[in-house]
């Protein structure tokens, strides 16, 4: 349980759901993780959980649309660390009303891409002198199986997360020199503790029906792959995009309706 020892990381959007996950197998592994995210109660929490459980961390406040926030926490986790390994973009809005095409504003566009587009970017820009400083490190970006391809709805996310998907190749183009890896994993439906209680039956049933596994994920799906390009381990691997969806995207998309027919071809 030591594949990430001695490294310091920062993970954002790290007080719920997907981030939580991430933080706490980092923190298993041995890495100083920065628990960062606009609530500081649950950000202590988890902080909190981690100690308990043998490993470092502290929590930094962060706002992924308010830059100087961005660059306090890039600062601050050199000063108290001493260096930065690691950075995983996790911090979203997947909350930000969105829709069709006619039905979104330019506010509601804009505000999608403020968050889930900008902030990735930009907290990526303050990470990179840093990383550099210390030789080299990781950035992951969590990205969304909604860039895979086109919707009915949830445009502007969509087309946020594809711009993550371009920005990971880009920066591992620009900085692989330097030593700094950058990769994007790329989420199916994962189900929380804060948003079990939100996700319809209906939604898990159609998700099921068309995964290749017998379950939807969990956040510890997506840390342990974050555990290895975190790590050592991936040194060689730089401008992935890894899709962990249980294999939902890895078929044609009528393999649910062929299965209610109880039928393999047609």
């Amino acid at each position: 349980m030591n594949r990430l020892q001695g490294k310091v990381a920062i993970v954002t959007g790290s007080t719920s759901g997907i981030g939580i996950g991430i933080a706490k197998l980092y923190a298993a592994e041995g890495a100083k993780v920065v628990i960062c995210g606009r609530r500081a109660e649950k950000g202590q929490a988890v902080v909190d959980e981690i100690v308990k459980a043998g490993g470092e961390a502290s929590y930094h406040y962060m706002d992924i649309t308010d830059t100087a926030s961005i660059e306090s926490l890039m600062k601050d986790t050199v000063e108290k660390y001493g260096k930065l390994d690691i950075l995983v973009n996790n911090a979203a809005n997947v909350a930000l009303k969105d829709g069709r095409v006619d039905e979104l504003t330019v506010e509601m566009w804009d505000a999608i891409f403020q968050s889930d587009m900008r902030g990735t970017f930009y907290t990526t820009k303050c990470a990179l002198p840093y990383l550099a400083q210390n030789g080299g490190g990781s950035i992951v970006n969590i990205g969304s199986m909604a860039s895979c391809a086109g919707d009915l709805g949830s445009t502007a996310y969509a087309c946020a997360k594809a711009g993550v998907d371009m920005l990971t190749q880009s920066v591992a183009l620009q900085y692989g020199k330097q030593n700094i890896r950058c990769n994007c994993v790329r989420p199916g439906l994962i189900v929380t503790p804060q948003n079990e209680a939100h996700v319809p039956q209906a939604l898990k049933d159609i998700f099921l029906s068309n995964i290749c596994v017998n379950r939807y994920g969990c956040p510890e799906d997506i840390g342990h792959l974050c555990v290895y390009l975190g790590s050592d381990e991936s040194a060689y691997v730089t401008g992935q995009i890894m899709t962990v969806d249980g294999g939902l995207n890895s078929h044609t998309t009528t393999v649910a309706q062929f299965r209610q027919m109880a039928s393999r071809t047609w």
